[in-house]
């Protein structure tokens, strides 16, 4: 199976193409799916995205799931 990150919205079109390219990266586990989301949210950040869920093929693991800090 495939695991994948899915951005619940989409970031303005206008945001870096650079910060968004890996989004559909697919992954073997779930662990190494949720070890590049702790590397690389601050990337999604900057390029918009909020929040993202989690799918393993066409299935809902979890989310949505915020990526800004909470306060």
């Amino acid at each position: 199976m495939s695991w994948r990150w899915v951005p619940d919205r989409r970031p303005a079109s206008s945001r870096s193409k650079e910060d968004l390219s890996a989004i559909g990266r697919t992954f073997q586990t779930q662990g190494e799916a949720e070890t590049w989301l702790g590397e690389f949210y601050p990337s999604l950040l900057r390029a918009g995205v909020r929040t993202v869920s989690l799918y393993e093929a066409d299935r809902l693991v979890y989310g949505p799931m915020s990526l800004e800090p909470e306060v």
